[in-house]
């Protein structure tokens, strides 16, 4: 590990400062600090964002529930507002990694991370979310660029996610066995503007599905899904799976998470 020097900012004001002046965030440490260890990354400055509580919390406003960037999937899992307004999230958040990854890892850094076959940027995608930073709201549809590359701008701080209450929704994920990130992952939300599905592990970033969409949105049953094709010319393929396997995946997750959908009251 390369020598660095350690922030300990009380406000996101605070924060702010430092990360302009070239500090790197800490949040749960999941990612950065492995990479610490092993001398892929020399940041220098680490500022940690763990003692800054305007940047916790989990409360709900009118038709949505806001959620502090340094909430941990532990606390998404086990709070009583997602259990009730968006189980499906709560879901997700509760099959996260394992329990020690759970109690450490935050919202906001899977977020800002995004790594391509992270579970979290498939809700805020699927939910059509917004992120917030301490300059400004961007819409997920907005925010997700690339492998591991966001909208966000050099020293911008994630907040909050504002996640809008949807009519129902569910996430099914396909594990790779070893690490517990997703081989694939749908996650499918109806919403007042119509169905989402956002899919996580597939590609290089997450992505909505725009034909699984539509044809959702005209007969939202197992069926309508099955019978869309998935192109696999851009998905990925390595040793946990080929691409084809990846579509086919993305068809059999979404019928059954439709399927669970039409279960539910």
């Amino acid at each position: 590990m390369y020598a660095f020097t350690f922030e300990a900012p009380t406000s996101t004001a605070a924060a702010a400062q430092h990360i302009a002046q070239g500090g790197k965030l800490l949040a749960g440490g999941q990612s950065l600090l492995p990479s610490m260890r092993l001398r892929l990354a020399n940041p220098g400055q680490v500022v940690d964002l763990n003692g800054i509580p305007e940047l916790a919390g989990i409360r709900r406003e009118g038709s949505a529930l806001v959620i502090g960037a340094m909430a941990r999937h532990a606390d998404v899992a086990s709070n009583a507002d997602v259990k009730a307004a968006i189980p499906a999230l709560a879901d997700l958040a509760a099959h996260i990694g394992d329990r020690q990854v759970r109690a450490r890892g935050t919202l906001g850094g899977s977020v800002a991370n995004n790594d391509p076959a992270a579970c979290y940027p498939s809700a805020v995608l699927g939910l059509g979310a917004t992120v917030i930073t301490h300059r400004r709201e961007i819409a997920a549809d907005d925010f997700f660029v690339g492998m591991f590359t966001t909208a966000l701008e050099e020293g911008e701080l994630i907040t909050a996610i504002r996640f809008p209450i949807p009519k129902r929704a569910a996430y099914l994920k396909f594990k790779q066995a070893a690490s517990r990130f997703s081989l694939v992952g749908v996650f499918v939300a109806q919403t007042d503007s119509g169905v989402r599905v956002a899919v996580t592990g597939a590609a290089s970033c997450v992505f909505r599905h725009a034909g699984l969409e539509a044809a959702l949105n005209q007969s939202f049953t197992p069926a309508s899904a099955a019978a869309v094709k998935i192109d696999a010319s851009e998905l990925n393929a390595d040793i946990h799976a080929s691409a084809a396997y990846r579509a086919n995946l993305i068809s059999v997750q979404t019928q059954r998470a439709v399927e669970k959908l039409m279960a539910t009251p």
